[in-house]
């Protein structure tokens, strides 16, 4: 079971992110403050949970949350400040919209810029370790998973609805036979040399 709070007694956000490794698509973060002692059997590290209970919890999040928000950088942002920058630009704009004032920020990963002044913790794999961490997570990827699957209608070939815009073998050949949308980050390298478009 993970745990419920960090023990500091203030009122905690759990923030995550989702989407820093794929070509394509926004990355998206997500802040959320859940209620005193609150947990869920199921609420774990959204890497680790099926489709079914991802769904189950993000429904189970948003009844419960005190207060929660999901928001997107798009590529074009992303392009412009860098991939790191853009998923702590993402984690202040959640912060920023959260309807209570959070005292404690806790961070998965080992790297944030500082919001405002208030306090915030780094935890590495934080989110298989903290509930309102896990919370987050569950938000930004079901938010992120299904911006691409939609994106995948409009743009076919690049198999979106499955690899939500990570680069596998058949995005990376789609890249090369049709070419890149106005959703891939051009300041990543989308393809190998191998496969360079010439």
């Amino acid at each position: 079971m993970l745990a419920k709070d960090f023990g500091s007694e203030k009122i905690e956000a759990g923030c995550d992110e989702a989407g820093r490794g794929p070509l394509a698509g926004p990355v998206v973060a997500a802040a959320v403050i859940l209620p005193d002692g609150y947990e869920h059997e199921l609420l774990n590290d959204s890497k680790k949970l099926s489709q079914k209970k991802l769904d189950l919890l993000e429904e189970e999040i948003k009844k419960n949350a005190l207060a929660y928000h999901v928001i997107e950088v798009s590529p074009e942002e992303i392009d412009e400040v860098n991939i790191l920058n853009a998923s702590f630009l993402a984690m202040h704009r959640a912060i920023e919209q959260l309807t209570t004032t959070p005292e404690l920020l806790l961070i998965d990963g080992n790297k944030f810029k500082p919001y405002k002044d208030i306090p915030h913790e780094c935890i590495v794999k934080g989110d298989g370790k903290y509930m309102s961490i896990a919370a987050a997570s569950i938000l930004a990827k079901t938010h992120r998973d299904r911006v691409m699957r939609q994106a995948a209608q409009q743009y076919p070939g690049y198999g979106w609805e499955k690899n939500v815009g990570y680069p596998t073998k058949q995005h990376r050949e789609a890249i090369k036979k049709i070419g890149i949308t106005p959703l891939h980050r051009k300041s990543f390298r989308l393809l190998p040399e191998q496969m360079e478009l010439f």
